[in-house]
This record gives structure tokens, sequence and C-alpha cells, in this order.
């Protein structure tokens, strides 16, 4: 792992989002098991170095004008990299009536343009066609900015997955798409549902770029991620990044994983990332054993109270799921209709007819 062209405070930032995702992830799973969550829990263990180190090469702003996420379940790291506020992600699985979707979607599924990260819709593979759109977008204005979006493995089967994919490279989209390669697509192995030993095979069938890294090296994953945005910003088009790790939990919560052989669990929990990047940053002298700590009890500190602030909100009142509902009759304006002649905002809260 080479890290000389990071900083030390670039290094240190990308070891606290490392270590946000971690503790956040451990908090709400400790609220599911004392039975305040009750949809379902996606854990992204083992896989903290990827969506950290990708998301840490995007330019994030707060005014709109910044980058594009679309985040995946397992990529808490990255939507907090792009302004996602850990009360907001406690809310969201607390279904809580505070929550960014009002307590109707418990899970990373919400949208704020201003910070720029975009919701995941469920059937797997379509975000990669939303986000090949909104960097159409990009292009057709030119501006200066890109998307990325994140995928499992088994999206990459899915005829959405194809189409969004060579929509986006026939266009020249300024996209990075990021395989996670976590060896599993639920409990289906990767090697059953592909013949292919990496993704990146996939990327000359288009006319893109791609490239394969260890997922579980935060400074390797960024120097990947970096150079395809970079590409994909100076205009030759749609990037794949592959992250290669395990997933080391279930698809969810509830699933057991009794199909992962327990010597191949074993054998990933001696590559835990945040347990790499610490030993790597403790063999420089710039950085102690005490600074880490402080950091990693920071980001615990930091959930506890968020957690703490979401369950004290209420959960939404019943009659709430009549609102926002469109109707021919009435209906609140939706985003994608703006007024005429304004910006792209978030939804107003005036209703229209």
């Amino acid at each position: 792992m080479s890290s000389g062209e990071l900083s030390r405070e670039a290094l240190l930032d990308l070891w606290s989002g490392m270590c946000l995702q971690r503790a956040a992830e451990e908090r709400l799973e400790t609220l599911q098991k004392q039975g305040h969550v009750t949809g379902s829990v996606y854990r992204g263990l083992g896989q903290e170095a990827g969506c950290v180190g990708a998301a840490f090469a995007l330019r994030h702003r707060s005014d709109g004008t910044g980058d594009v996420l679309a985040q995946a379940i397992r990529a808490a790291g990255a939507l907090f990299l792009m302004g996602g506020d850990p009360t907001d992600f406690f809310r969201q699985y607390l279904a809580r009536a505070t929550s960014p979707t009002g307590g109707r979607e418990a899970n990373v599924h919400w949208t704020d343009f201003q910070e720029g990260f975009v919701g995941p819709v469920s059937p797997l593979g379509t975000m990669i066609e939303v986000v090949a759109g909104i960097t159409l977008s990009f292009k057709l204005r030119g501006e200066d900015r890109v998307g990325m979006v994140f995928y499992g493995d088994g999206a990459t089967s899915t005829g959405a997955w194809h189409e969004g994919m060579s929509f986006a490279a026939a266009r020249g989209c300024p996209l990075v798409l990021m395989v996670e390669a976590n060896q599993y697509a639920f409990s289906t192995p990767t090697s059953r549902n592909s013949r292919l030993e990496t993704f990146t095979a996939k990327a000359p069938g288009y006319g893109i770029g791609a490239e394969s890294v260890d997922g579980v090296d935060v400074v390797a994953v960024h120097e990947a991620t970096r150079a395809a945005v970079g590409r994909a910003r100076a205009g030759e088009g749609p990037q794949m990044v592959e992250l290669r790790y395990f997933r080391r939990r279930g698809h969810a919560q509830h699933d057991a994983q009794e199909y992962v052989p327990r010597e191949l669990l074993e054998e990933w929990e001696q590559k835990d990332p945040l347990d790499l990047f610490r030993a790597r940053l403790l063999e420089r002298d710039d950085v102690s054993a005490e600074e880490l700590e402080g950091r990693w009890n920071a980001a615990v500190e930091r959930c506890a109270a968020a957690a703490d602030q979401a369950l004290s909100e209420p959960r939404p009142e019943g009659e709430s799921a009549l609102r926002d509902v469109y109707t021919d009759a009435h209906a609140l304006r939706p985003w994608t209709r703006p007024p005429a002649g304004s910006e792209l905002r978030p939804r107003p809260t005036g209703p229209w007819t």
C-alpha cells in the first residue's frame, strides 16, 4: 500500500471515515437486537475501505454543484463523506417521522441534491441508468462534474445494468461504476452467476476503462478511484473500478450466512480493513495509537449521540401515509416537475393542482 501522495491529514480523514461507518453499523446492529429496528439491517462489515476510499475521490459541495454519488445499502461511509448526517441515518432505520423520508423507507434510500447524493431504488441494476442520465446532463451543460454509482456483483447480471452501461458508454457519460465484488449475491456465489474471474473483463465489451483493486486497502482503492474519476472528468467516458473483498455478514442481519464455508469467513476476518489500515498508519513516525484511538472513540460517541437523538423522536402518525401521494386530482409538486424557469430543487412543500 502506497501512501506517498496522500497527506497525513488525508490519511487520518480516511481512518475517521472508516471508523464512522463501522461505529454506525455496530450501533445499528445493537438497536435491531433491542427491537428498535423493525426492518432489515444491511452491514458492510469488511467493505468499509471500498466505499470510503472511493467517495474520498469525489468533490463534495453542499450547494448542489459538486459530484454526485448513488450510494448502496452497504456504502454508509460514502454517504457520510457526501454530507449524509448520521442522525438522519438512524432516523431512517428507526422509521422516525423526522427522517428524510418521513418514516416511509427504513434504509439509506434517501436523496439530497444539494449535498450530492441520490438514494438507491430497490430493483437491482436500475441506478446505473439513473446516474447515466444525471451525468449526461453534466456533459450536455458543460459542467465539470462526475457521478459515482455502487453495485454488488450480482447486479451486473441484470438487464438494467447492461442497458445503463451501454447507454453511458455510447454517450460518453462522466460516470464511475464501483463494482463491489464481495463474492456472494445474496446466497449465490459469484462462480454460479458469472464465468469471469474479474468483472473488469466486462468493460471491453462497452469500450470503457476498468481496473481491479484490493478492496480492503483503503489507499489503493482511493488511488484507483481518483484516477478513474480524473479520466471520467477529462471526457474519457465511463470508468469501472472493481473492489475485491468479502461480505462478512449475511445479505441482511436475518441471514445466518450458513451457505458460506466457515474457513472462508475466518480467512477474511484476518483481512479486516480497519486493522490493516491501523497497522499501516502506525508504521509512520507522525501517527500515534492514541490519536487513532481518539478518532475511533469520537466516531463511537457521535453515533451514540445520533442514535439517542433519533430514538427520542416520534414515529410518524398513521394519517401521514396519505400525504405526498401523487394523484391526478391533487398532489404535492414532485421534484421531477420544478416550476418553469427554476433550478432543480428538492420537493417544495406547497400543493398544486
